[in-house]
């Protein structure tokens, strides 16, 4: 194995669960963050030589995740509900009951993609404005008007009762 296949390796082994939670929190499906996840690092490798700054991966990594998401939404390639007979998928524990998270997932799926793309950012990936207007390619002023806008449709989503079990 070469010095590069071997960085590139040991970049996927620390990143590729992290950036899949990151995914499914943009997509609400399991199996689609996957498809995300593996065509973002299939870019990343092609690219591997070109990236000059291997200490801002993560950033780099991120923007091309986000872009994909984006990319596949345009071309319609993936629909909004599934049929399923089967239970879906859970992530690790967080904090919180299941019943919290899961009228928090539901809701952030029918936040507008765009948004919810912010909302992941800003507040599940703990990026500055700055880094989510890089990350978007977008002004600092649309980031924060999207993550209000963001914010204010989840709040809507969140019925009364439930609002008060998520607090």
């Amino acid at each position: 194995m070469s010095d590069r296949d071997a960085a590139f390796a040991e970049y996927f082994g620390t990143r590729s669960e992290a950036m899949r939670g990151t995914a499914y929190l943009l997509c609400g499906d399991w199996h689609r963050a996957q498809d995300l996840v593996q065509t973002t690092f299939t870019k990343l490798y092609v690219a591997w030589d070109r990236i000059d700054r291997h200490e801002a991966l993560d950033a780099y990594t991120r923007q091309t995740l986000v872009r994909t998401f984006v990319s596949d939404l345009r071309r319609g390639w993936f629909r909004k509900e599934r049929v399923s007979d089967s239970t879906p998928e859970t992530a690790g524990v967080g904090r919180g009951s299941a019943e919290d998270r899961l009228v928090l997932l539901a809701a952030l799926a029918k936040v507008p993609p765009r948004q919810r793309a912010v909302l992941v950012l800003r507040y599940w990936e703990d990026l500055s404005v700055e880094e989510t207007a890089r990350a978007l390619r977008c002004s600092e002023g649309t980031v924060k008007s999207q993550a209000a806008r963001g914010l204010q449709t989840l709040r809507g989503l969140i019925t009364p009762q439930q609002g008060e079990k998520v607090r």
